[in-house]
């Protein structure tokens, strides 16, 4: 086969046939014709594509077609399985969101997990396809899987036993809404999905008709998904045609997108306004909370989110495998590039980002943020300062609290035994506790997880060979007592519920309400950023 300088049209896209691409194609032609054994063709071509997206940037990829359907299940459909987001890094299946209300979620599995091995079969490392990875992930409802997870600690990598039980994945983009007092609402986001403007729109309605005049959005641990969604969500909390968010890149003019007019009226452009965040906050959570800040339009509360300002356009290809390419940058409306630092190929350093932040202090001490005031923006309003370079930094830190976490407990956790313990107690006691607290509201306020429930805690966790460390189980035991009640708590009522006992327990929730309750919510926006 013989290739000649010229333009293909592949796409819409005009692709011209120069010196580069021939040496590939007389490459692919000569290790076909020449190559001492049989070669797949199609296998030589697709890592050759990953081999160079590998050396471009962090968030440029190529999926195969059955790879590309089930990246694009967690923000289009429903699917069955163990409830991940994941990315392929380095031949290891790395964890990058466990999906809300999913099986992996409920007994412990975190974002940044490696998952190494399935039912004694090794998947790290031995060039794995995805399809054959998620076949041994899949299977019906009911059924259980165990999965070992290599899990970077501050002292060093832990190996983690899981088991899980496969479940129908609930794709819902809130996991909670509900009024905190009477005039403050709460609203949790997971992902931003194709319906979660039309989700939040109809909680939002159902807020306000229940009095509400403030609004804490919590995205914390929501790793984004579709830029839409995060420019639509805006335009219920901005005015009408104010710039969102803009993108722009060597081979992308730049693009600006506004808020759009709205059809049935504003429903939260005024009142106070707190977003938290975290550390894995990242992409369309970022632009929310970082149009949020821009604008002066409301506090944003937490721990510096995950920078990610890299926009990826999807780039079928006929046998419907798909590129995302990385064409251009998110910057948000005063100009600020959030993505965070990385090397061209070093995909390893990138991934290590957040454990570096945890082990130089940055999570537990909000003067351990490093800014860069080459980087340094004022708001457009109250013209505070903020900072561009890696994430949006929060008006008000909030530290992660690891008091109470412990080993013991995360080894319960990952044998699943809080929610085995909490469906065996539902099922045995759920008339009774639906006739002693009719509504949830008086079950957060009055249920109370005894010491002899955290005593068969202890029993099961003992079956399953957890060693026991009494300063441990005792250290832990309000966050087993939390987490016990909330799962209990969710099996009878609802989602919301689970939220409405974890939220009394976690200190940045605690903060956020603090704050949109006090003075200090217009302190915040009426003074300079701290530097």
């Amino acid at each position: 086969m013989m290739v000649t300088a010229g333009v293909a049209l592949v796409h819409g896209f005009n692709l011209s046939i120069g010196m580069p691409q021939q040496k590939l194609l007389m490459a692919q032609e000569a290790i076909k014709q020449l190559y001492v054994d049989s070669v797949d063709e199609d296998k030589l071509a697709e890592d050759a594509i990953r081999g160079m997206l590998e050396k471009l940037d962090p968030h440029s990829q190529y999926s195969t077609a059955e790879e590309t359907r089930e990246l694009n299940e967690p923000l289009e459909g429903n699917f069955s399985g163990i409830g991940i987001v994941f990315n392929m890094a380095k031949d290891t299946l790395y964890v990058i969101q466990t999906v809300s209300g999913g099986p992996s979620e409920r007994i412990g599995m975190q974002a940044g997990d490696r998952i190494i091995a399935v039912n004694d079969t090794n998947i790290a490392g031995v060039k794995m396809k995805n399809r054959d990875i998620m076949k041994r992930l899949r299977g019906p409802k009911g059924t259980r899987v165990d999965v070992t997870v290599l899990r970077l600690q501050e002292n060093g990598a832990d190996t983690i036993p899981f088991r899980i039980t496969r479940d129908d994945i609930p794709i819902y983009s809130v996991d909670a809404a509900y009024m905190v007092d009477d005039r403050t609402g709460y609203i949790r986001l997971n992902k931003f999905a194709a319906d979660t403007h039309k989700e939040v729109r109809e909680k939002l309605t159902e807020l306000r008709k229940q009095g509400m005049k403030s609004l804490i959005l919590d995205l914390t641990d929501n790793g984004g998904g579709y830029l839409q969604a995060a420019i639509d969500l805006l335009g219920e909390f901005l005015e009408p045609g104010s710039l969102a968010v803009y993108t722009e890149g060597l081979q992308s003019p730049r693009y600006d997108a506004h808020t759009s007019p709205r059809l049935s009226g504003p429903l939260f452009d005024d009142g106070r306004l707190v977003v938290m965040v975290n550390q894995w906050s990242a992409s369309a959570a970022e632009i929310t909370a970082g149009g949020v800040q821009d604008w002066d339009r409301g506090v944003v509360v937490g721990r510096r989110t995950f920078g990610k300002g890299l926009v990826q356009r999807p780039i079928p290809l006929p046998d419907g495998s798909m590129i995302r390419l990385t064409v251009a940058h998110y910057y948000t409306p005063t100009g600020r590039d959030i993505q965070k630092p990385y090397v061209k190929g070093d995909e390893d350093a990138y991934r290590r980002d957040i454990e570096d932040r945890f082990n130089h202090g940055e999570l537990m001490h909000g003067d351990s943020i490093r800014v860069n005031d080459s980087l340094r923006y004022e708001t457009l309003v109250k013209h505070r300062a903020v900072y561009g370079g890696g994430g949006i930094t929060p008006d008000r830190f909030v530290a992660l609290d690891t008091t109470e976490y412990t080993k013991y407990y995360r080894n319960v956790m990952a044998k699943g035994i809080f929610n085995r313990f909490a469906i065996n107690y539902v099922d045995k006691h759920r008339k009774e506790v639906k006739k002693m607290y009719p509504d949830d509201s008086q079950f957060v306020r009055d249920f109370e997880v005894t010491q002899s429930m955290l005593d068969e805690i202890r029993s099961m966790a003992d079956k399953e060979e957890v060693k026991y460390d009494e300063e441990e189980f005792n250290r832990s035991a309000p966050l087993m007592r939390m987490m016990i009640k909330g799962l209990i708590g969710r099996d009878i009522y609802d989602n919301s519920t689970f939220f409405k006992v974890y939220n009394q327990h976690d200190p940045m929730f605690a903060e956020a309400l603090r704050l949109i309750n006090s003075q200090d919510y217009t302190t915040i926006l009426s003074s300079p950023a701290k530097k």
